[in-house]
């Protein structure tokens, strides 16, 4: 038979699929096991969402809508990004479909030739590596440091750039860090992206989950020359509790909108207009019930850095935003856990579900493979308990 695509073929799987399958076997055969895989709020999408989705059911809207989304999806989504963060975007600027991943997908699509390069900073988020390779582009990764709190600089931006360059993916807040760039970061960055004539994909869907009292602000936001080459990326997912919804959006300059929709409108016509519906709801009704979601996160986020930090042989980031923390666990490598080396953070996550019964991130697939990523959108209850097996593991480790 002929060769399948080198394109497809090239596309490694998720790295945090091993992890999580043998999770859910272990969970299937009855063991005591607990995961903090999940990268989803553990909240119910708000009522108030949920009814806009069945009474949009009762109205038998269920034909097909617009490639680029609905024009009320459309409009509530512009009066959100005006009221957030004082962006001014027509509804031809803004297209809607099955979820921000498949929009930074084809955001992607739309930028990028066959061989351009497209900056990356480490760690990120695993799928942004493999979907620059799925459009035949070449990331270029920007190494970061927990010193430098996980952000890249402008300097270190400018050096990365090549006559290749096309485009910045920049995740902020970021998955799997949890930091967030401050604004005066941000303007240093966008001042190399304009001089080096670089798009920008924005992806900022955990904007709305800060904490500490930080500010967060939107990379388009940073005067009209950015936000001309910005691709903005958002969606329900995380603010709303509506990640089985599939609702993101992009938007950006009338052009690459224009261009975005055709695509869209081949690959994969229009997204649900059941969830566009509520998506209506989430972007123009309350918003109130994102404080209470926020400010579980921010408790959780502060019980989980200050007991971490006090298991010897590991330590936390601490986040300052999304709900997500870092541990890292470099001061056992090259050391032995129950009888295995520990060469990575694989190696780590798979004897501490093994031995310890807790499933965990590693983040070798995120650029960083001293660590692991906690997802804190868990019980308080399931975090005291994984925090407990954690000591437990480590104590009774045997460490060689």
């Amino acid at each position: 038979m002929k060769e399948l695509s080198k394109l497809a073929s090239a596309v490694r799987a998720s790295t945090t699929i091993a992890i999580d399958t043998k999770f859910k076997t272990l969970q299937a055969e009855g063991k005591d096991v607990i995961g903090f895989g999940l990268g989803e709020p553990d909240f119910d999408t708000p009522e108030h969402i949920k009814e806009a989705g069945i009474q949009a059911i009762r109205d038998n809207k269920t034909k097909y809508t617009p490639a680029s989304g609905t024009p009320a999806v459309k409009k509530a989504i512009c009066q959100r990004l005006k009221e957030d963060w004082g962006l001014d975007y027509e509804t031809t600027q803004v297209t809607v479909n099955a979820g921000a991943k498949h929009i930074l997908y084809v955001a992607l699509k739309t930028l990028v030739n066959p061989g351009d390069e497209v900056i990356l900073p480490a760690p990120y988020w695993v799928s942004y590596y493999e979907l620059i390779k799925m459009v035949g582009g070449v990331p270029v990764v920007v190494d970061t440091t927990e010193e430098s709190g996980f952000k890249m600089s402008a300097d270190q931006l400018r050096a990365a750039i090549t006559p290749k360059t096309k485009a910045l993916i920049f995740n902020n807040p970021s998955n799997p860090t949890g930091m967030m760039y401050s604004k005066e970061q941000q303007e240093a960055i966008a001042k190399v992206c304009v001089e080096a004539d670089l798009y920008v994909i924005a992806d900022e869907i955990y904007g709305k989950l800060t904490f500490d009292g930080k500010t967060f602000t939107s990379f388009a936001s940073l005067g009209e020359d950015v936000k001309a080459r910005t691709i903005l990326v958002n969606g329900v997912s995380k603010t709303y509790a509506m990640t089985g919804w599939r609702i993101g959006f992009a938007a950006a300059d009338q052009k690459i909108i224009k261009i975005m929709t055709n695509y869209l409108s081949h690959c994969i016509s229009g997204t649900s207009p059941i969830s566009q519906a509520a998506a209506v709801e989430a972007f123009a009704g309350s918003q109130a019930e994102i404080e209470t979601m926020r400010a579980t996160f921010e408790e959780r986020r502060n019980y989980l850095y200050e007991r971490m930090n006090k298991i010897p042989g590991v330590h936390a980031v601490r986040s300052e935003a999304t709900f997500y923390m870092m541990m890292s666990m470099e001061d056992l490598v090259g050391k032995t856990l129950y009888g295995v080396e520990i060469k990575d953070a694989d190696d780590f996550s798979d004897v501490f579900l093994d031995k310890g019964g807790v499933a965990v991130v590693p983040c070798t697939g995120f650029g960083a493979p001293y660590f692991t990523r906690w997802s804190f959108a868990v019980s308080m209850e399931t975090i005291k308990e994984g925090l407990d097996r954690l000591e437990k593991f480590l104590a009774g480790a045997g460490v060689e």
